[in-house]
């Protein structure tokens, strides 16, 4: 049965961009961290240079990723990913379909009836791989309804200050996690943490 499985980079005080939707401090590790090359594919493919310790764990997790669901924010800011997303079809949950899409041979999906139905979507496309989810406010809507099954984070060695954070807006807490699985890399730290339900 498919995962929900929140991936995300972020700073060491929680934050996922800067104050302007900047990404580059908490995602310079995928590029500075080490020479081990790891390809992405996609329809705009990019090449990670990433320690050893870094390239398993993203090789692991990659692997194992069926479906990927966002935000329109992510998508906006990924300029749609060139139509496919490296790590599977897309799901964009949106309350308005931007104009120009869907695409001819894109692999990105637009939802626009909530959270329950883009997770049900990306499920059936993840056919028993896991979903990705990426996106402060998307990975905050699966929590609170209950429908995230772990999180992974990758915390970047910087301090943002202000930004967007992650867990923000969050209902019913305190969430319990479980025990951690940690990883550390070269100016990152993989942490993987399964998420207790109620």
């Amino acid at each position: 049965m498919s995962k929900v499985v929140a991936i995300m980079s972020m700073s060491l005080d929680g934050y996922v961009a800067d104050r302007n939707d900047g990404v580059a401090e908490v995602f310079d590790w995928y590029f500075t961290s080490g020479d081990v090359e790891f390809h992405t594919g996609g329809s705009d493919p990019m090449t990670f240079k990433v320690s050893g310790p870094s390239a398993e764990h993203l090789r692991e997790l990659t692997s194992g990723l069926g479906a990927m669901l966002t935000g329109r924010r992510t998508f906006d800011v990924a300029q749609g990913w060139g139509g496919n997303h490296a790590w599977g079809p897309a799901f964009v949950l949106t309350h308005h379909i931007p104009a120009g899409w869907p695409r001819p041979n894109s692999t990105v999906h637009f939802v626009t009836d909530g959270i329950e139905s883009a997770v049900n979507q990306a499920k059936a496309a993840a056919a028993g791989k896991s979903v990705g989810v990426h996106g402060a406010d998307t990975i905050q809507q699966c929590l609170n309804a209950g429908l995230l099954d772990e999180i992974h984070v990758d915390i970047a060695a910087v301090l943002l200050g202000s930004g967007v954070r992650l867990f923000d807006h969050l209902a019913g807490m305190p969430a319990v996690l479980g025990n951690p699985t940690v990883i550390p890399g070269v100016g990152v730290t993989h942490l993987r943490y399964p998420v207790r339900k109620a």
